[in-house]
């Protein structure tokens, strides 16, 4: 039978009153954990694992996997409205979303955020439909070489994401890879950095980190600037889902930059231990690099749409490795996997062929949840931008207690709450001395992967870097590489020789 009479036999499946109910709950589930900080995706669907014991492997997994799939819309929330990421995806949201929202734009913002996640979900699903076990054993020619060339040119690309000085860029590149090699060495077990303190030996957690960078630092800065609120006159006027929907010319603009974020991020949901904050990462460093009438950073719809369109479609791509090869792209990945081996399903090449309802079952109901969560979020615009007419009185002390719960929530101890403390503190001197904190947050999370794949592929080839240029993959990547580079030098240079000659003038 064809890909499409397959995916119709898991709408048969999906569509009976227990699935269909199960995967609105996970939907709604899904949304609420995305838009809780400290929370996320991976501790969602580990606490609703037992609750599925008593289920069917098929309802269980569609709960799972909706709950999974609508936690990608929810996370875009609060960091829209707060500047607080609910996960860790979201956290290139917050650069392009919170500054449209404080130009009186935050329900388009909303909007846009949750089209371009329906946009690149759908391009992840229908790719997966026609291309999954294909995609996973392209996935699996990606050696650590490969993903070590792949995520230099993501972190080289952080001159571009800070826009005007590369300079800078570098330099909080180089303070997260500094705070993120605080811990063990993952390969050795030997402790850095840990100045002899029991708790750094575990390294710094990322939740807390990213809660105080850009949470807690938020709180601060409000304190010190309490007149930078959203107007209420504006809002008025946006506080229906009618005044929230984008202008046709809003969509031209988004369109093309979630379409490539989604195919994108689909192929980087594939990759072993990539999973969707890489791929935001990845759609938004590279979409930069495409025209846009305003600049990222400075509350574009094309930085919103970038980001959201390609966690949502590497969240579908994870599934292909998944079910295809039983191999997980990322920690929520795993625990799903355990789920299939404790209902007495054995994911690989066939799953397809001896549980046919079972894979395309999970796949329709994916495709399900997608339209269901767009339909929720949307219904909740109206309410959720009401957040920003509350007074900066109430607001304060209701966002500080959220980064102390969520940071809390995360590490069960004050150790999670005094992290968040320090990392918003230096955030915030950093912000108010003009360095971006966003090059420290990208390279605190992918330096760890950065790290492990870069060792990998030096034991293997006994400290030669030629195992870097013998791999084509490898070596089209180090070709981009050096072309961003070179690129970042004649921008530097150009613009210093600019700046030379209007003083000589």
């Amino acid at each position: 039978m064809s890909n499409i009479s397959m995916l119709l036999n898991g709408f048969s499946v999906v569509l009976t009153f227990q699935n269909v109910s199960i995967c609105l709950l996970g939907a709604i589930l899904g949304l609420i954990v995305g838009a809780m900080p400290g929370i996320g995706s991976l501790a969602g669907v580990a606490l609703l694992l037992p609750l599925t014991y008593k289920f069917n492997p098929t309802s269980a997994i569609i709960l799972l996997g909706s709950l999974y799939y609508s936690n990608m819309f929810g996370g875009s929330f609060s960091a829209i409205l707060l500047n607080i990421p609910g996960d860790s995806p979201a956290v290139m949201t917050m650069l392009d979303g919170y500054p449209m929202a404080k130009k009186g734009r935050p329900g388009q913002a909303l909007f846009c955020a949750n089209i371009s996640s329906f946009i690149g979900g759908a391009i992840g699903l229908l790719i997966l439909t026609f291309l999954g076990p294909g995609m996973a054993s392209f996935g699996l020619h990606f050696g650590p070489q490969d993903m070590t060339a792949l995520l230099l040119v993501a972190m080289t690309s952080i001159g571009y994401l800070v826009g005007k000085n590369p300079i800078e860029g570098i330099i909080m590149t180089l303070v997260g890879i500094l705070i993120s090699s605080i811990g063990m060495d993952p390969q050795s077990g030997a402790p850095r950095y840990n100045f002899n303190n029991m708790y750094l030996m575990g390294g710094i957690p990322f939740v807390p980190f990213v809660i105080g960078t850009v949470g807690f630092s938020q709180v601060l800065r409000l304190m010190s600037e309490r007149n930078d609120r959203v107007d209420d006159e504006i809002l008025k006027q946006r506080l229906t889902i009618k005044g929230s929907l984008l202008t046709r010319h809003d969509f031209r603009r988004m369109l093309p930059f979630a379409v490539r974020s989604g195919v994108l991020g689909t192929f980087v949901g594939v990759l072993p231990g990539a999973g969707a904050t890489t791929g935001a990462f990845l759609g938004y460093a590279i979409n930069r690099a495409f025209k846009s009438e305003e600049s990222f950073g400075s509350g574009a719809i094309e930085g919103i749409a970038s980001c959201e369109a390609a966690n949502n479609a590497a969240a579908a791509g994870a599934f292909a490795p998944l079910l295809a090869l039983g191999i997980p792209g990322s920690g929520t990945g795993a625990v799903l996997l355990g789920g299939l081996m404790m209902w007495g399903l054995s994911p690989g090449p066939l799953l397809f062929r001896n549980n046919p309802e079972f894979a395309w079952g999970l796949i329709a109901s994916l495709f399900f949840a997608n339209l269901i969560a767009l339909v929720i979020a949307i219904g909740l615009i109206p309410f959720l931008i009401k957040i920003l007419t509350v007074p900066v009185k109430i607001i304060i002390p209701v966002v500080t207690v959220i980064c102390f719960v969520g940071s809390y929530a995360n590490t069960y101890s004050m150790y999670g709450v005094v992290v968040m403390f320090i990392s918003g503190i230096v955030s915030y001197i950093c912000e108010k001395s003009g360095y971006s904190t966003a090059p420290m947050i990208l390279s605190f999370v992918l330096a760890p992967l950065l790290e492990s794949n870069m060792r990998k592929a030096l034991i293997t080839s006994q400290g030669s870097l030629r195992i870097f240029f013998t791999s084509p993959i490898a070596c089209t990547f180090i070709i981009i590489l050096f072309i961003i580079i070179s690129f970042m030098i004649i921008r530097y240079f150009s613009r210093s020789s600019k700046t030379t000659m209007e003083g000589g003038k």
